[in-house]
């Protein structure tokens, strides 16, 4: 086209364009003003028509640039009604830049001055470059008035127009509905110091404000700083707006200036910058005078207000200098750090906004935290009734809201809000009832809703779409949200302004740099759109896209400075993975839904790895957000099943959204939850967002942000939360308001056990109302109101409630802490409910007094007076478990008051008076007051420890009632609240045992004994005379302790003559009362005079001095008490037995006179007598003085003396003590410290005696002197002399002193560095030792050295040697030592490093005359060095080869050997026939043939046998004509080796015994293995188990069998033989007529087998052994078998076990029980108790009954018993029979009839307490007794003690197993450290006692 027609064209379109415009001004001047911010529309010539002022502003369009004029052009064919011939040509010509008119080529110069300068800004005017020029005062206030006026005329043009301003939000014309906002001192971002107050110092933490509110503090001094923080989308950019509106409306009087940065747009200028050039270079400059409207801003700071919005968005750190000053340029965030910290216009004020997370650390520690918090209901409501313009359109958006809880909690964010109402706005002309709200499932939808409702026509082009995604995206991942014109291409601009998606803004990005800048209206819009680029761009793969689903923490102390852009991009991406956003995807993507549908599946996957990790509290309510985006069940379902059972959160922000979202994803979870919300700021109305949450257990919000709001809400969520059992309010701002709110939802809630209040100071009628509850809430356990405001009236009427509520159990009140614990009661809830008064209901009353209450009132400053409206109101109430009123101020009165009214309050456990002020006037008020209550346990008074407490026995009615309850108490110590732990009470253990203080538990009858504890009260002797006139009242004083006070010698003096008047006492203790060793002397005497008394303890260093009764009871349990025995397990069945007395005196100065004094003042002590005595140096002296004195005592039976350093003399002192006292039995001393007496009472007559002298240091020169005093001991059973320094010289004098020690026992050398010297040389010696048995050396790190004697000479002596180290020169040491030890037969040698070659030559350097001598080796080469080799050692022996022996896996290699060798004829004849010496295989055979020509056994266990050695084994088994027994078990051989075998042992028709059990052979290899069979005649004891019997074996076999007459044992346990093969098998047993044991065990013969077994038995007669367990055999082949076992009279052992035999075979077998029977085993049996007891019947009596298991059979109540006994019976198996306490007692007398018994087993039974009590009385009287199994039964700590009763009165029994019983660890470990043979542990860890011992 030429010029001329371009001209003609463009002026054509131009006046076109200006007539279309003409006719709509205010489309006009809203482009104008989004394309020019920073115009002023009102600034035009007032007198221009409108075509002038379209003209104006189309020009003023051109003159910003192409890319702008472009953009106006498209958005002009887009927006309005162009016809279709001009927008062609429009476009064509102006849309893309390719002519301008003339008319817009005429510059602005040409314009008007007004019309260039008049606007926001004035002409550039530098700040801040020159000094201050000097102006009057008048000037400076003329020129600041200008300023502010004209800076609030700019604000009010910026605001008046109803056109959007620049920057301003989309919906700020819209009615304003102000969000809530909330105080907040959280510290985390600010680290706020304590008892600083933000804000305004009236405003509580948690309270709602106001926008006013913001700005009322009232602090004279430092900065004004206040932080609003929201989450995205609340409206802080709307709010700061809003806050300038109202400022130029003149709303905000207070403030003279206002002035607005964006923080987005100061990330813009990278230069520094001062104060004045921030405030007038980028805000407004003054006309004139800068500095003095400056220095005007300075002088009145506190009317200045700078608004900071976005500081979360602060991109460029603070530098690293100091504090800027007014005329140093600085970053514009060091700015804002100087305003905030009052450095720069100090006064100011200073408001940011800020989304939450880590706000940079400029801020100062006293900023104000406000939160935004979006709308709640009302505000919701009140919206939307104003964004629509008609009544209609308001009431069907508000009906659409109020049915769906979803749309609620999407409006309950501002920015969506707005979103939805726009989407109503489009969707519900037409749309039925909630068809509308359907259509808006998720955030992502509703803005996928919006862009169809903004959209022109609702056509959205797919290409601007995707291009506005990619500038969001890019701009996210750059950190841009300001875009520039170039940024955007026209088209899409226009596109974006169309919909109002894009908002425009002038930036100043420095002094006179001024343009536009564009935005998304709102961030998450542009999240949307990257989100949706990343969805719909084939640029992204999806790997990419992957990963972008990530979860950011919101944690507030992050390391994260501020949040990032992409944070909420993971909750877009979810939302468009929903399947509803298929088809928008695939229109933008211009793609099918497939492909858009695998880009969702890459989400998805995302998504799911997600929910199955364990996240944070911030990552899963952001994964929640993203899984209900998705709208997938499955994939909720997924998270909500992989969310923990307790979810916390913590310290992060929640919003009602948040909630919502976590609830959404609740609904699908299975399983019950627990939400524990602690220290997060939460949104006042969030807890509504629970409401039907059906899921959550436990619920528990501790937050100072709660206040009556939070109340209010919560209170219409709970009662819709039907599973809700916990609910926790602490910490929080609730008043009575809130208060009474939850009251009302709580009576709703009737399934509530537990409701936390504790720590929000609520007042005396806030708590009140509370606990009015209480009726109402059945279930409730536990109600905590601690860390409130109550005061002590208040408390009584919370004790009154406390009484007369049914439920409460009890009531703990502790300085801050007030919980009741509850119990639910025995009537229903509905019952509970229906009775308005709880006095008024006589059922409740009846309630009332059958439970018990606890009530503890410390430190609560109670007085007289309230004490005694307590006593009236407890004397009204149910009985009381225990009363605590310790910590209050009671004095002497009430101290008296409350003790008189003890008795008739029925107090069961205890009452605490401790710390009340009672004086030692008040003790003996005390003591009266309580002297007559006979139920009173204990009295301890400490006035040092200011302790009074009072415990209590139950009453006999009561006690005997709970006896008929139930036997046995469950636990060790009763069960308090873990959360209070009420204060230690010092309850005697003796209370529970025998002779200890407290009643008997075991003899109920009588009051309980009293044990009253006076200690550190200072009482002195003046004293003693009035307390114990005051203690006779009393009359069952059991315990009297007086310890800590300050008696003296003097006060024990007069004591020792009250004592007889005070009674018989158990115990008296005067410990810390400064007595000095005289006042022992004063107390002996106290043996004769008081009958009572048993023991005597004292202790010097630590002055105990305790006198006590009968000490079965043994010492205390640490940690607590043992409870009450029942009557069922009482002790006094126990065998009576002469209590010892006992005078234990320790760590006191023993001097020959003192002893002397001391043994005279025994010498009147009734026998027996035990004397403990410890010092810490005993003189030689001193100990013949007390050995002479000791001497002339008959009654005394144990001298010990523990902890006292003797000389190396006091060995031979005390072995002549042997000789001096007769009565002596043992003596024992350990390293020089601890020697231990034991005499015997002159009744007994002598017998053996023992002597130990371990760790004495005695060495050489000590042997001689102590032999020869032993020498004179005429029987010492046993000598220990170990852990000394004899050495080898010592040992050598030792053994030469042997013959002339009258040992009779064993003699322990171990751990005396004895060398391998010493055994070459005992190997000499032993010989000449006639009485030695046994000796047993061991070098290794036990040094073990034993030598066993007998008491006549033994032809027969054994040496064990272990780990001594033989080198290859002690070889032929030791076989000269064996050639003249001929007296030895049996040798040893364990782990001595004896290799093959030192082996061979000690086999070959043996030799004897005449005899057999046994020689084992263990060495761990024997395990690798195989058969052939070991049989090539057997070649070196010099005499003849009886028996080899060879096990591998142990490790052992046995050989017996005959001497003189001597040659058997045939074996030689044989050599001679088959051996070709010229090869060495031949001459090893030659060899063996030699040594082993009279072989009896060959034994193979666990061998690896190649095939070598079985050709070997082939040659040597022909030339064994004396072999009688081969055994080759559990041993691997090959096929060719087992045919070798089977060739060799074709050849031993002599053999008497052949095993060949457990070895893996196939089938194939056990036929070829029977076929040797045949020819042995002779065999006797045959073993074949574990080998496979197929039908061809087994007929071999029985072929093979029918020739062995006179075999006598046959094994053939798990050989797979059947029903058939039994019958086979039978019938070639008919011939052996000899057999006496059978073996069948573990196969299938079943009743048809079992048929033919007893047709077949009466043909064997010898038969003695017999075992069918585990067959299959019912009852039918029970029975027939038993009658045919009736035949065999010789039957001794009878196993049945594992097969269902029932009650009929029992009862069969009862009837035909073998004569002779010594073992039956009939475990698993299907046996019940009538079976048992017939049997029981059958064996009474039988005298050779030594076994019997009735083992895993349903015994039920009862057990079998005898009443004749059985004398042999030594083992008795009842594990797992259901035995129950009902049959303990006949368990027990039948138990006693077996005096053989030795073990008994009655693991995995029902036994208790009861049934441990009748097992321990019988202890003493099974003197045989080795173990007892009580393993996982019921026993507690009573039963276990009553065991240990039991074992003390003198069992022999090694080990009673306890494990798996209910037995605390604590406890267990003290039981077994008073008794070590209480066994606790899983694996069996009993004893075994040393050999020959």
């Amino acid at each position: 086209m030429d010029p001329d027609s371009l001209q003609l064209g463009t002026e054509h379109l131009w006046n076109w364009l200006v007539r279309l415009l003409s006719k709509d001004s205010e489309w006009l001047n809203a482009k104008v003003k989004f394309f020019l911010p920073k115009m002023d529309l009102c600034s035009g010539d007032k007198a221009q028509d409108a075509t002038q002022g379209v003209i104006l502003q189309l020009r003023r369009l051109h003159a910003q640039g192409r890319a702008t004029w472009q953009a106006f052009i498209h958005c002009v064919c887009m927006e309005l009604d162009v016809p279709l011939d001009l927008e062609v040509p429009l476009l064509s010509t102006w849309g893309h830049g390719v002519a301008f008119p003339s008319q817009l080529e005429a510059s602005e110069e040409s314009q008007p001055a007004s019309q260039l300068q008049h606007g926001l800004k004035r002409p550039y005017q530098s700040c801040g470059s020159s000094p201050r020029p000097k102006q009057c005062k008048k000037q400076q206030l003329e020129l600041a008035q200008r300023y502010l006026k004209l800076l609030k005329t700019s604000t009010q043009q910026r605001y008046g127009s109803k056109i959007p301003g620049p920057g301003q939000p989309l919906a700020f014309h819209q009615a304003y509905i102000p969000p809530i906002l909330q105080w907040s001192r959280t510290p985390t971002p600010f680290r706020t110091q304590e008892g600083m107050a933000p804000g305004d110092p009236k405003a509580e933490d948690g309270a709602d404000v106001s926008i006013r509110d913001l700005f009322s503090t009232r602090a004279d001094k430092g900065p004004r700083v206040t932080v609003l923080l929201g989450k995205a989308g609340m409206g802080k950019t709307t709010l700061a707006h809003r806050l300038c509106q109202r400022w130029a409306d003149g709303q905000l009087d207070r403030f003279q200036a206002l002035f607005l940065f964006e923080f987005r747009q100061l990330n813009l200028i990278t230069r520094l910058l001062t104060l004045p050039q921030l405030l007038f270079d980028l805000y407004l400059s003054p006309e004139a005078g800068s500095d003095l409207v400056f220095q005007y801003l300075e002088e009145n700071a506190n009317g200045v207000l700078l608004i900071f919005d976005g500081l979360d968005q602060a991109l460029h750190p603070r530098s690293s200098r100091g504090q800027a000053g007014p005329e140093d340029p600085s970053p514009a965030l060091d700015l804002f750090s100087s305003l905030c910290r009052g450095t720069l216009l100090p006064g100011c004020w200073v408001l940011a906004t800020s989304r939450p997370g880590k706000l940079p650390n400029c801020l100062p520690t006293e900023a104000a935290t406000v939160h935004m918090w979006g709308f709640d209901r009302p505000r919701v409501e009140e919206y939307v009734g104003r964004f629509f313009p008609d009544q209609p359109g308001q009431e069907a958006a508000l009906a659409e809201l109020r049915g769906s809880r979803h749309l609620q909690s999407l409006c309950a964010v501002p920015a969506l809000c707005q979103v939805t109402c726009l989407c109503l706005l489009r969707l519900l002309p037409g749309s039925p009832p909630g068809q509308s709200a359907a259509l808006l499932p998720t955030v992502t939808q509703n803005y996928v809703q919006m862009l169809s409702t903004l959209g022109p026509r609702g056509y959205l082009p797919p290409e601007a779409l995707l291009e506005l995604s990619e500038v969001a995206l890019i701009g996210l991942q750059t950190g841009k949200v300001i875009f520039s014109v170039g940024d955007i291409r026209p088209p899409t601009m226009a596109f974006a302004a169309a919909l109002s998606l894009l908002t425009s803004f002038c930036i100043c990005t420095g002094p006179g740099h001024r343009d536009t800048g564009y935005a998304f209206t709102h961030l998450s819009l542009q999240e949307f759109f990257a989100a949706l680029y990343l969805m719909t761009s084939p640029k992204v793969d999806g790997n990419a896209l992957a990963s972008h689903i990530t979860l950011s923490s919101r944690w507030v102390l992050r390391t994260k400075a501020r949040p990032g852009l992409l944070d909420y991009l993971p909750t877009f991406l979810a939302g468009l993975a929903s399947r509803a956003c298929r088809p928008f995807l695939s229109l933008v993507a211009q793609r099918d839904e497939m492909w858009v549908s695998a880009r969702q599946a890459v989400v998805m996957q995302a998504l799911r790895k997600l929910a199955a990790r364990r996240l944070t509290g911030p990552k899963i309510v952001t994964l929640c957000h993203c899984v209900g985006e998705t709208q997938e069940p499955e994939l909720a379902s997924l998270m909500a099943q992989s969310l923990p059972c307790h979810l916390s959160f913590h310290n992060f922000p929640l919003t009602y959204a948040d909630l919502a979202a976590l609830t959404s994803i609740l609904v699908h979870r299975n399983a019950p939850i627990h939400l524990d919300f602690e220290g997060c700021p939460l949104e006042p109305h969030c807890p509504e967002a629970l409401v039907g949450c059906e899921q959550v257990e436990n619920l528990s919000f501790k937050s100072r942000k709660c206040g009556d709001a939070f109340a209010e809400a919560l209170s219409r969520s709970l009662p819709t939360m039907g599973s809700l059992k916990k609910l926790g309010l602490a910490g929080s701002k609730i008043t009575a308001q809130g208060i009474s709110h939850l009251v009302q939802a709580l009576r709703l809630c009737p399934q509530l056990e537990e409701v936390s209040f504790q720590d929000n100071q609520l007042k005396d009628w806030a708590v009140l109302n509370i606990v009015e509850v209480l009726p109402c809430l059945p279930q409730l356990r536990k109600l905590d109101l601690s860390r409130n405001n109550v005061s002590v009236s208040t408390l009584l009427c919370l004790t009154k409630v406390a009484v007369e509520c049914p439920t409460v159990r009890t009531l703990q009140v502790r300085e801050a802490d007030l919980i009741f614990l509850l119990s639910p009661p025995t009537k229903t809830a509905a019952e509970l409910q229906g009775a308005p008064d709880l006095q008024g209901n006589a059922g409740q009353r009846e309630e009332a007094q059958s439970r018990s209450l606890t009530l503890r009132l410390q430190q609560c400053e109670l007085r007289f007076h309230e004490a005694q409206e307590l006593i009236a109101q407890l004397q009204e109430g149910p009985r009381l478990d225990e009363v605590d009123l310790s910590g209050n101020q009671l004095d002497n009165e009430g101290c008296r008051l409350m003790a008189e009214a003890a008795s008739q309050l029925h107090i069961a456990r205890s009452l605490d008076l401790s710390d009340n002020g009672l004086s030692v006037d008040g003790v003996y008020c005390v003591l009266s007051a309580v002297s007559m209550c006979r139920t009173l346990a204990e009295l301890h008074i400490s006035l040092l420890h200011k302790t009074v407490v009072f415990t209590f026995a139950p009453e006999q009615e009561e006690q005997k009632g709970s006896w008929d309850r139930t036997v046995l108490p469950v636990s060790l110590t009763c069960q308090m609240p873990s959360e209070l732990p009420p204060r230690p009470a010092a309850i005697s253990l003796s209370a529970c045992m025998p002779g200890g203080g407290g009643r008997c538990c075991l003899c109920p009858e009588g009051p309980p004994f009293l044990l009253c504890r006076l200690t550190h009260c200072g009482l002195q002797a003046k004293h003693l005379e009035q307390l114990c006139r005051a203690l006779r009242g009393s009359c069952h004083l059991g315990q009297l302790d007086f310890s800590g006070n300050a008696l003296g010698d003097e006060g024990v003096a007069q004591l020792a003559q009250l004592l007889p008047g005070l009674g018989a006492l158990q115990s008296l203790d005067l410990s810390e009362n400064g007595l000095s060793l005289d006042a022992v002397f004063m107390l002996t005497p106290c043996f004769s005079t008081l009958p009572w008394l048993l023991h005597l303890d004292i202790s010097s260093d630590s002055q105990r001095v305790v006198l006590r009764g009968d000490r079965r009871g043994r010492d205390r349990l640490t940690g607590g008490s043992l409870p009450d025995f029942p009557a069922g397990a009482q002790s006094s069945a126990f065998h009576k037995r002469c209590v010892p007395r006992s005078l234990c005196l320790r760590q006191c100065q023993l001097e020959p006179l003192s002893l002397a004094c001391l043994c005279e003042t025994l010498k009147k002590c009734p026998g027996p007598l035990e004397v403990k005595l410890s010092c810490e140096v005993l003189s030689d002296q001193s100990l013949e003085t007390l050995l002479h004195h000791l001497a002339r005592l008959p009654q005394l039976s144990l001298l010990q003396l523990s902890q006292t350093r003797l000389s190396p003399k006091s060995p031979l002192l005390l072995a002549d003590f042997f000789s001096l006292c007769p009565r002596v039995q043992k003596v024992d001393l350990r390293s020089l410290c601890h020697v231990t007496l034991h005499f015997r009472s002159s009744e007994e007559p002598e017998g053996k005696c023992c002597g130990r002298f371990t760790g004495c240091g005695l060495s050489q020169e000590h042997v001689e002197p102590l032999c020869w005093l032993l020498s004179k001991c005429e029987d010492l059973n046993e000598l220990d002399l170990s852990a000394n320094m004899l050495g080898d010289d010592g040992l050598r004098c030792l053994l030469e002193c042997l013959p002339q020690l009258p040992v009779s026992g064993s003699l322990d050398l171990s751990h005396n560095s004895i060398s391998l010297e010493s055994v070459l040389g005992l190997v000499k010696i032993l010989p000449s030792c006639p009485r030695v048995q046994e000796a047993s050396v061991n070098l290794g790190s036990e040094q073990s050295f034993w030598i066993h004697f007998s008491r006549q000479e033994k032809a027969r002596k054994t040496l064990r040697l272990s780990q001594c180290n033989f080198g290859p020169e002690h070889v032929s040491r030791l076989a000269t030592g064996l050639n003249q030890a001929l007296k030895l037969t049996a040798l040893t040698l364990t782990r001595c490093c004896l290799g093959l070659e030192q082996l061979t030559r000690l086999l070959s350097l043996l030799r004897w005359p005449v005899g057999l001598f046994s020689l084992r080796v263990e060495e761990s080469w024997v395990g690798t060095a195989g058969v052939l080799a070991l049989l090539e050692v057997c070649t070196q022996a010099s005499g003849n080869i009886t028996e080899i022996s060879i096990s591998e896996t142990q490790q052992q290699f046995s050989l017996q050997l005959e001497f003189p060798r001597q040659e058997n004829p045939e074996a030689v004849a044989l050599r001679l026939a088959h051996c070709d010496l010229g090869t060495h295989h031949n001459l090893l055979v030659w060899q063996l043939m030699e040594t082993c020509a009279r072989l009896q056994q060959l034994s193979l266990s666990q061998v690896n046998l190649c095939d070598t050695s079985s050709l070997l084994l082939q040659s040597l088994l022909r030339s064994l004509s004396e072999l009688k027994t081969f055994r080759l078990t559990s041993s691997c051989v090959s096929s060719e080796g087992l045919a070798h075998l089977i060739s060799g042992l074709s050849h031993c028709h002599h053999l008497e015994e052949l095993d060949l059990s457990n070895n893996p052979f196939v089938e194939k290899d056990t036929e070829a293995l029977m076929t040797v069979l045949e020819g042995m005649c002779w065999l006797k004891r045959l073993d074949l188990s574990h080998l496979p019997l197929g039908s061809s074996a087994l007929a071999l076999l029985t072929q093979g069998l029918s020739h062995m007459s006179v075999l006598q044992s046959l094994r053939l346990s798990r050989n797979g033989i059947c029903d058939v093969g039994c019958l086979q098998l039978l019938e070639a047993l008919r011939a052996a007529s000899s057999l006496k044991e059978l073996g069948l065990s573990h196969n299938q013969i079943g009743d048809f087998g079992a048929q033919h077994l007893a047709a077949i038995l009466p043909a064997l007669p010898e038969l003695r052994k017999i075992d069918l367990s585990g067959n299959g055999i019912g009852p039918a082949g029970g029975v027939l078998l038993v009658e045919s076992l009736a035949l065999c009279k010789h039957l001794e052992e009878l196993m049945l076990g594992y097969n269902g035999l029932g009650d009929v075979t029992a009862l069969r077998l009862a009837q035909r029980l073998p004569h002779h029977l010594r073992v039956l085993h009939l475990p698993s049996s299907g046996l019940s108790l009538e079976g048992a007891l017939l049997l029981s019947q059958a064996l009474d009596g039988r005298p050779y009954v030594e076994e019997i298991s009735l083992a895993v059979n349903s015994l039920a109540t009862g057990v079998p018993h005898f009443h004749q006994g059985l004398p042999l019976l030594r083992q008795i198996d009842l594990v797992s029979c259901e035995i129950d306490n009902h049959a303990a007692k006949p368990l027990a007398a039948s138990l006693v009839l077996c005096p053989a018994l030795e073990e008994v087993l009655l693991s995995w039974n029902l036994l208790g307490d009861e049934a441990a009590a009748e097992l321990a009385r019988v202890l003493p009287r099974m003197s045989r007794l080795k173990k007892m199994d009580l393993e996982k039964n019921q026993i507690t700590a009573c039963g276990a003690w009553l065991l240990v009763e039991g074992l003390a009165q003198g069992s022999g029994i090694q080990v009673i197993r306890l494990w798996n019983n209910p037995i605390s660890p604590d406890v267990a470990q003290h039981l077994q450290s008073e008794e070590p043979r209480l066994d606790f542990a899983f694996f069996d860890k009993q004893p075994q006692p040393p050999r020959g011992r």
